[in-house]
Parts: C-alpha cells; sequence; structure tokens
C-alpha cells in the first residue's frame, strides 16, 4: 500500500480546479493515462516540466520595442476599428507617450473585446512586436491587464511542452493548484550532500520549477531541475539494486557443464573466439556455476559475435542437463538466429526449436509436446516463448536478444518459465555509459568490443540525393558485376506531410531500371511474402533489395556488400550504424552510401559525418546521446527502459553515477530501508512510481 500522505497526489486530475471533460482529454494526448486509469494524476502535472520560460519583467515604451522580442508595454486605448469584412481581423490602437501600436484579433468578438479594452483605459499588454506597413502590431497579444492583472503576473512565466486544446498559462495554472496539494515530506538525501550541491528541499525545488523568480531557474543544470533529476535518478537506482538484492536473496541453481557439447560447438566454427567473447564466456560461466542468479548485460557491436556467445552459454545448461531459450524481438531475428545456429547446434548434438506466432495448430502443439518433454534443449523464438501454455521441462538460462526492445515484465515472465532461472540479456546496439547504468544498473555487463577476424572495413560515403541519378546508375554497374545491394528508406508509403522517398516507390523506380533483379521486403507485408523477398536476395535470384528499417537487425547476407540508405539524416546515428552492419559480413570489400537531402541542419550534419568519421559503435553510442539526448537513443519511450521526466543524461549522467553509488551505500547499511532515512526512501520510491521495488522490502 502507498503510504496515505501522497494519496492527493495520485488522484485524477480532474481534482484539480478547471479540469473538466475536454481538458481532461486534452491532459491524457499530453500526459498519457497511468497504468490501470483513464486520465492523469495531479502528480503528472506536477512532475510535467516546463522547458523554457518568458521573463516578463521587461518593460518598454513603444518607440523602444524590437520586433520579435518579448516585451511588456503600458498603454491607453485609443479607438477600436471593427472588421469590415468576417474574414479580416479585429484592430485596436493603443499609445503611450512616444507612440502608437496595434494589437490584431482573428475571428474575435466584438463585445469580449470592448470589455477587455475600453476606450480611455491603461492597460499592459505583453507579448513579441512585429512592425506591418511601418507601423509596430501585436497579433493575439499574451496578455492584454488591467492593474489588478498586472499584480497576479508572475515575473517569469513557464513554458511546457503542449498539445492542442492547452495553452502554457493553462499547465502553469493546473501546475500551482497541484503544488498546493503536496504534503510535507520528510528530506530522503544526506545532508552534507544537499549542502554540497546547494539543494534546495523537494518541495521548494518543485516550486521554483513551477513558479520561477528567474527565467535561469528553469534551465536544466539549475538547481532546481538538478535535485528532481537526482532524486529520479536516486529512486531509479534504489529500485534497480533492491530488484538484484531480492534475486541474490533468491539462491539460485547452479549449472556447471562437462565441456563436451561446448568443444563440439568450437570445433564447428569457422574462426577462433575473440579475447572480448573469451572474457565474456569466462563471466558467463562463472555466473552460471554460482549459487547466485546470474543476471549479465552482454553488449557487442554489430557483428561482434553475440549470437555464438549465447550458443556457448546455453551448451553449459544443456551440458548439465537442462534447457536454454533464446528470445527475440522479431521473427525475422528469430529465424536468422536458427538459420546461424543450426551448422553448430547440428554439429553439437544440440536439439534446437523454433517458436514464433507464426506457428499454429498441430505444429505449435509438437514444438510445445517436444519442449515440455524435455526433447529440446534450446529453444529460440519470440514474444510467443512467454505465452501461458509455453512450459519448458526445466529451463535454466534465458537469453533475451535486443534488450531494449523488451521491459523487465517481460524479461521477468520469460525467467518465469523455470526455477531460478539465470538471464543473459543482449544488445547489438551499444549503450552509453550513464543510460547503461540507469537502464541496466541491476545487471552485471560484458562488453564485446573486439571484431572476428576477417571483418572488412566498411568505406562510408555522404551522397547528396541530386545524385540519385548517378548513384542509380553506379549501382547499376555493381550489381552487373555481381554485387548484391540493399536500399533502404525511412517510409513504407509516400507521405503527405514529409519528402521522403517510399520504400514502394523506390521499388517501382529500381524494378523499372534492373527488371527482375529488385526485391522489396517492409514492415507492413506478410510474413511469407517477408520471408520469400528475403530469401530470393539470400539466394542471389535477386541482386537489390528495398526495404524500410525491419531489416535493422537479423538480416545476414556475406555476399551483401553495398549498403544505400536514403534521406540518411532522418535516421538516428545508432539506427544507420546498424543498418551499416548489414554489409561488410564477408571477405569483399563493402561500401556504404548515406544519402541526403539539404539544408542540413548542424545535428544531422554532425550525425552523418560522425558515422562516415568511424565505425566504433561505442564511440557512436555516446555522439548519439549528445546529440539527441536519452529520451530517443534506442528508441527509450516506446520501450522497457526507464523514461526520466527530470533526468537528461546529455546534461545529468555524472549524477547517475553518484546515485548509484549513494544507493550502494544506504543498502549496504539498510537493506529493508528500516531506519529514519529509509522510510523517506520509501516515500521517494513511491512518488517515482518503483513501487514494485517497495513491494519486495515488504516480501523480505
Amino acid at each position: 500500500m502507498r503510504d496515505s500522505r501522497l494519496d492527493p497526489l495520485f488522484a485524477e486530475a480532474t481534482a484539480l480546479p478547471g479540469v473538466g471533460p475536454k481538458v481532461a482529454k486534452a491532459l491524457t494526448r499530453l500526459l498519457g493515462a497511468p497504468p490501470g486509469g483513464d486520465v492523469p494524476r495531479v502528480i503528472d502535472v506536477l512532475f510535467h516540466a516546463p522547458t523554457g520560460g518568458v521573463d516578463r519583467r521587461t518593460r518598454s515604451t513603444i518607440a523602444d520595442m524590437r520586433p520579435g522580442e518579448t516585451t511588456l508595454v503600458e498603454a491607453v486605448v485609443e479607438r477600436h476599428q471593427p472588421p469590415r469584412s468576417p474574414r479580416a481581423p479585429y484592430r485596436v490602437v493603443v499609445a503611450d507617450g512616444t507612440g502608437a501600436m496595434t494589437l490584431v484579433f482573428f475571428r474575435a468578438k466584438a463585445p469580449l473585446l470592448e470589455h477587455l479594452l475600453p476606450v480611455g483605459a491603461t492597460r499592459w499588454i505583453a507579448g513579441a512586436p512585429e512592425m506591418f506597413d511601418g507601423m509596430p502590431q501585436m497579433v493575439h497579444p499574451a496578455h492584454v491587464l488591467d492593474a489588478d492583472g498586472l499584480a497576479r503576473l508572475p515575473p517569469v512565466e513557464p513554458t511546457y511542452p503542449l498539445v492542442e486544446g492547452l495553452t502554457h498559462n493553462l499547465i502553469s495554472r493546473l501546475a500551482r493548484a497541484a503544488l498546493e496539494r503536496l504534503p510535507a515530506l520528510p528530506e530522503w538525501l544526506d545532508g552534507a550532500f544537499l549542502a554540497q550541491r546547494g539543494f534546495a528541499g523537494f518541495a521548494a525545488s518543485l516550486n521554483a520549477l513551477h513558479r520561477p523568480a528567474r527565467p535561469e531557474e528553469l534551465a536544466p543544470e539549475g538547481p532546481a531541475l538538478t535535485r528532481l533529476a537526482y532524486d529520479e535518478l536516486f529512486a531509479n537506482q534504489l529500485a534497480l539494486q533492491l530488484v538484484r538484492a531480492h534475486m541474490k536473496r533468491a539462491r539460485g541453481r547452479a549449472s556447471v557443464g562437462d565441456d563436451r557439447v561446448t568443444r563440439a560447438v568450437l570445433a564447428a566454427l569457422p574462426f577462433q573466439l575473440t579475447g572480448a567473447q573469451e572474457r565474456a564466456l569466462d563471466a558467463i560461466r562463472a555466473d552460471l556455476a554460482a549459487d547466485a542468479r546470474m543476471l549479465r548485460l552482454l553488449q557487442g557491436d554489430v557483428g561482434s559475435g553475440k549470437t555464438v556467445v549465447a550458443l556457448l552459454a546455453a551448451a553449459v545448461v544443456i551440458e548439465a542437463g537442462r534447457q536454454a531459450a533464446l528470445m527475440a524481438p522479431t521473427e525475422i531475428l528469430a529465424r536468422q538466429h536458427l538459420a546461424t545456429l543450426e551448422p553448430l547446434a547440428e554439429k553439437a548434438g544440440v536439439r534446437l526449436g523454433l517458436l514464433t506466432g507464426r506457428e499454429k495448430g498441430r505444429e505449435r502443439a509438437a514444438v510445445l509436446e517436444r519442449l515440455a518433454a524435455g526433447q529440446i534443449d534450446l529453444l529460440i523464438g519470440t514474444h510467443a516463448l512467454f505465452q501461458d501454455d509455453v512450459a519448458f521441462r526445466d529451463l535454466a538460462l534465458a537469453v533475451m536478444d535486443e534488450q531494449h526492445k523488451f521491459g523487465v515484465r517481460q524479461r521477468l515472465a520469460l525467467a518465469a518459465k523455470g526455477a531460478a532461472v539465470d538471464v543473459l540479456v543482449m544488445t547489438a546496439t551499444p549503450i552509453p555509459r550513464t543510460l547503461a547504468l540507469t537502464a541496466f544498473g541491476d545487471m552485471d555487463q560484458s562488453a564485446l568490443d573486439e571484431k572476428p577476424p576477417g571483418r572488412t572495413p566498411i568505406d562510408t560515403r555522404l551522397v547528396s540525393l541530386d545524385r540519385l541519378e548517378e548513384t542509380i546508375a553506379a549501382i547499376g554497374r555493381a550489381i552487373d558485376a555481381g554485387a548484391r545491394v540493399y536500399w533502404v528508406c525511412p517510409l513504407v508509403e509516400q507521405s503527405e506531410t514529409l519528402d521522403v522517398a517510399a520504400a514502394q516507390d523506390r521499388f517501382a523506380e529500381l524494378s523499372d531500371a534492373f527488371p527482375g533483379r529488385v526485391g522489396l521486403v517492409h514492415g507492413k507485408m506478410k510474413a511469407a511474402e517477408k520471408d520469400s523477398a528475403v530469401a530470393a536476395f539470400v539466394e542471389g535470384r535477386s541482386s537489390i533489395l528495398v526495404a524500410t528499417t525491419v531489416i535493422e537487425v537479423g538480416v545476414n547476407v556475406p555476399e551483401a556488400t553495398i549498403m544505400v540508405i536514403e534521406h540518411a539524416e532522418r535516421f538516428g546515428l545508432a539506427q544507420l550504424h546498424q543498418l551499416r552492419g548489414r554489409v561488410g559480413r564477408g571477405a569483399e570489400r563493402s561500401t556504404c552510401l548515406l544519402l541526403w537531402k539539404g539544408p542540413l541542419g548542424e545535428t544531422a550534419k554532425a550525425r552523418l559525418e560522425t558515422l562516415r568519421d568511424t565505425d566504433d559503435g561505442f564511440v557512436i553510442a555516446e555522439k548519439d546521446l549528445e546529440l539527441r539526448g536519452e529520451g530517443e537513443v534506442l528508441g527509450a519511450r516506446q520501450s522497457g527502459m526507464a523514461v526520466f521526466r527530470f533526468a537528461r543524461m546529455e546534461v545529468h549522467g555524472e549524477l547517475a553515477r553518484i546515485a548509484h553509488q549513494d544507493a550502494g551505500l544506504i543498502l549496504a547499511t539498510d537493506p529493508n530501508l528500516a531506519g529514519e532515512r529509509g522510510e523517506a526512501l520509501r516515500l521517494l520510491l513511491h512518488l517515482f512510481e518503483r513501487d514494485a521495488a517497495v513491494r519486495l522490502l515488504r516480501a523480505g
């Protein structure tokens, strides 16, 4: 149960004055609905941080106003100029001792404006002026105030992310009303740390955020947002470490192999393991042999050999007479894993199974029967693996590929398919250090930062889309010489709002140029159609595969040596790196052409130049975080990764490391959060909705 003091904050936002059905609907579009609810809550409004502010302390005369600069002017209303036609604006002329200005209102109601701006009255007008026909004007001023209204005007008005139907003023008013419902809470941060950092209390920091006295107070690096970001990161680290501690208390089952399967797999490999693979495997084997349950993150750049590490990890539990599962986020990737592992598994005597959404009826029933009987050693599949009717005889190891595409609940659901299951999660997208800490702070981590021998460097070039015809001609010469080409487009169909080539349109154009030699694959196609197009490309029956980012992971064609990415400026850095990694998998020299359309913004230019200049995924990940912020890296907003309301890793990354250490120290001295500070920290966990961690504390 949540502490009752927090109940006013977790009430629906309709409890706030001014939130009727219409506003509630707009708030839901802006803030989202909480789990199990339809309407955002008071705390969602309170934690909706402003992104800037307008300084209303700046006063000016009409003569001294600067176009585009927000200001506040005291003036007398001289006359009204009602429109002569319904489409014309309503104009009101105001003046001070230095000059006159026109206020412009579209679709305005005359009685309302006559009441707001009576002729002869003094009014204070706030907004950004512009020049029109040599005379200053202000279109729809932000404020028109009398003396009482001016007295109530805040010196700095916060500006918030909005959706249609909401205004900055409304959100600010609701946030101030939410502040009134904030109960008195004990301090959960260490006093010396607060003093060293110059942090105010939690309530005072929220107050400074929604009632700033100066615009600087709204800066991400300002004391208010920094304090709240630390609270959020600290709650996250506490929760992760509590989950980890709970897992360690729950005894694991040691799996020790006899090396017979391992030796057979190693003998079947056409290459030697890299030093990084050996180190990762040593750590995994030690984890599997220990009494505590394994929870390890394996990061590996494109082509670093994670799948082989996963198979060798599975070999240990198979040697011990138990089972393993490998879960991938897409069917294409699951089937690619099967194709990669089958030759090795066959030579090592490992029995594989496949379970995706496509297996139905008798075929599915047969897989489930073999699984329950222990006749499948390693089951490969998608989300289908953790459905209720999937029962293993003795699951010992759960491997999850592309971890960021799964939530923690899905990870736990698969781990619950056996007793004390060891968990290995893998990602082919290297994660910046601070993000790895905030999203995977409960995991031990290994990195495959060496590439296997035989991988050739990829020649990456930036090419303007103005040279499209020249590029197509060059592709034609390459396929005539036997090359195979990926051509990636950002959209499936032509968009009316974005000037972006669609995969279907590009497929049609390339098919005209190279009849019978072009395939198409995108996410809207049926699974069988996708398989057919990919198979034709793998077997060389088609020379060009036009695709959307559905091929980002899981397609392995060593003969493909050219990757064309159209409108590369619209892709994220990590995604571009993933796509580029589809080539350079064989001995032939490979090329990646990044087709861009100008004018390029500074961020897009930096992104493309970074990709051209390095193929180190770990360097690319850090640059991606710097350029885009943690909300977009790995698609964090849509995935199971932590989503922060105050913390921004590109600004507050250093705080994540401090929070990690602080959480470790407090749990070392007070593992059940039973002391005075521990009780306050339970409130912090509830505030940032890490309730599952509190439930673990209660469960012991």
